[in-house]
């Protein structure tokens, strides 16, 4: 079974992009791929999923909506860098959560890895 590690960077409410890539992530683990996800930067506010989404305010839906469903296609946990452990995001999160060191050792232990 190929290993992927998915690396998301961009915030909870940017782009449509997030979303996109949220969403295939889903789709490569309903197709039998190994999984991994990792929020790192401005992506850890994927972990506030207690949002409401606001069409007055926002221009899409809240990607952070999304992770609460990670647990059904065996998602979880959450990856988070250890230097990232005291982000009130993290501190907050509902989320099933692994700390993890991001270095050339842990990249390599992955067949593929997806940077979004």
């Amino acid at each position: 079974m190929k290993t992927v590690l998915v690396i998301l960077t961009q915030a909870n409410l940017t782009s449509l992009q997030v979303n996109e890539s949220i969403s295939a992530t889903m789709v490569l683990a309903t197709f039998g791929s190994k999984v991994s996800v990792l929020v790192k930067d401005a992506a850890l506010s994927l972990l506030k999923s207690e949002l409401d989404f606001d069409s007055l305010k926002h221009a899409f839906k809240l990607a952070s909506n999304m992770l609460d469903s990670f647990e059904f296609y065996d998602l979880t946990p959450v990856l988070v860098e250890n230097k990232d452990k005291n982000s009130p995001f993290v501190k907050q999160s509902q989320q099933e959560i692994e700390f993890i060191d991001l270095n050339p050792a842990f990249i390599h232990s992955f067949d593929h890895v997806l940077y979004w």
